[in-house]
């Protein structure tokens, strides 16, 4: 099977269930920006002394996220067929204990953080503005066509594990989190 298929040549895509749609539209997008962030992600799972246990989470997380793009490229009839892997309230709630669990270890946050400290840090603060840029997408999606809330909500909470999978990357390299200092 070739990988090229001219199909695309005009601008324009097919969604999972045949309708074919500009390669600009708001669904493509929102679809392109989860499959941008699971791409970022496998960047993160890169970095050479990422600790086990966030390279354990994520992978099941990219796992997630693919599931989330399926559902977004779908049309809805298609999706309606209701045999596709969809994120549900279980994936949710993994992360959040996820999050629970990478907090445990971390002093309470007194300021902002800017992005930085070791390489996997700051590679995890980039899939985290990542994530909400992904999340944007979809909430945009969501306004003009029907989205599932739980795909939404499952993005607003992988961004907050990765803003603390970030810290606990600092916290296990022994660097501390890089504080915001306003001006005075």
């Amino acid at each position: 099977m070739k990988i090229y298929t001219k199909t695309g040549d005009q601008g324009e895509t097919g969604l999972f269930g045949g309708t074919r749609v500009s390669k600009a539209s708001t669904r493509v997008d929102a679809y392109g920006q989860v499959d941008e962030l699971n791409s970022v992600l496998g960047f993160v799972r890169a970095a050479d002394a990422l600790p086990a246990s966030i390279d354990a989470t994520l992978t099941r997380v990219q796992s997630d996220l693919f599931d989330v793009g399926a559902e977004l490229c779908s049309t809805p009839e298609r999706a309606a067929k209701g045999d596709l892997p969809l994120i549900d309230e279980a994936s949710i709630t993994r992360l959040e204990q996820a999050i629970d669990a990478a907090e445990k270890p971390l002093q309470p946050l007194q300021t902002f953080v800017l992005p930085g400290g070791c390489e996997a840090s700051a590679r995890l603060h980039m899939a985290r503005t990542t994530c909400r840029r992904a999340e944007r997408a979809v909430v945009d999606l969501a306004s003009r066509e029907s989205v599932r809330p739980l795909a939404i909500q499952y993005l607003n909470r992988l961004s907050d594990l990765l803003f603390v999978f970030a810290r606990l990357a600092n916290h296990e390299a022994g660097i501390a989190d890089v504080p915001w200092v306003g001006r005075s």
